[in-house]
């Protein structure tokens, strides 16, 4: 690896590390056009480049979100509730992803779809519309269920799901400062069940670049991941510190570039 890629990669995880701690997102939607651009660069051929790029970034979220969890928690802010409701649903939709749809799916249409999507999710949280009094989270079945929704989608763009259950749990009158934490917290199981899917269908594959496993590209997750667990307690700290209005205005501003980043993918596929 030269300094050049250490260097590139190590603010890669300092950004990342931030943005999972101060949004509740695991940073994947950050990492993956930078991660396919430097697999590019090593000449991987560009759709494999993608796939490991996405792989690579969920693999890192397993860290970042244990360092953002921590600190979050520390404060309170996590509801453990919603937690073990939600994840195994997560488990399971990720799975399916990683380990069936990743390989077979180009995505075009699901980018498109995606990025209005998110969008329209910014839309009602940058205009701050109020959910209705009485709307409460769904049920044990109702959780398991959008949490399969939360780990499939994950599973299939590299996040760690933020961009989907903090609106989600928003829509539901779970404050945001708790949706954020929450969501941090999701991001480690939709992570490992990811990571083992990518690793088990990627085994085999020709033209990976060296010290890889499955379509995990390892110099890139250790250095990711040490940069990024840095900088996650820091981004924790500064959801914690800011109003609960400028925190919404901030994330819709977030999920606004990742809906045109996505839009973009799809039209261009």
């Amino acid at each position: 690896m030269s300094l050049l890629l250490l260097i590139e990669l190590a603010l890669l995880g300092l950004g990342s590390g931030f943005l999972a701690g101060l949004l509740g997102i695991g940073g994947g939607m950050l990492m993956v056009p930078f991660l396919t651009f430097f697999l590019s660069r090593q000449g991987v051929d560009a759709d494999l480049a993608v796939k490991m790029a996405i792989a690579t970034s969920m693999a890192t979220i397993m860290f970042t979100s244990v360092s953002s969890v921590r600190a979050h928690h520390r404060r309170g802010a996590v509801r453990w509730d919603l937690v073990r409701t939600l994840a195994p649903g997560i488990v399971l939709g990720s799975l399916c992803a990683s380990l069936g749809v990743f390989a077979l799916l180009k995505g075009a249409y699901l980018a498109i779809f995606f990025g209005l999507f998110v969008g329209f999710s910014a839309t009602q949280m940058f205009l701050d519309k109020k959910p209705k009094p009485t709307r409460q989270m769904p049920g044990t079945a109702g959780r398991v269920a959008a949490g399969g929704g939360i780990g499939f989608l994950s599973g299939l763009v590299g996040a760690g799901g933020g961009f989907i259950s903090v609106p989600f749990m928003t829509w539901c009158n779970v404050p945001i400062h708790n949706a954020v934490a929450t969501s941090a917290a999701l991001g480690f199981p939709i992570a490992l069940a990811n990571v083992v899917g990518y690793v088990l269908a990627g085994q085999g594959l020709a033209d990976r670049p060296a010290a890889s496993l499955g379509y995990v590209w390892l110099p890139a997750l250790a250095v990711i991941a040490c940069a990024s667990v840095l900088t996650a307690p820091l981004g924790a700290r500064a959801a914690h510190a800011l109003p609960v209005g400028s925190l919404k205005k901030v994330f819709a501003s977030v999920l606004y570039l990742l809906a045109a980043y996505m839009l973009y993918k799809g039209i261009t596929a």
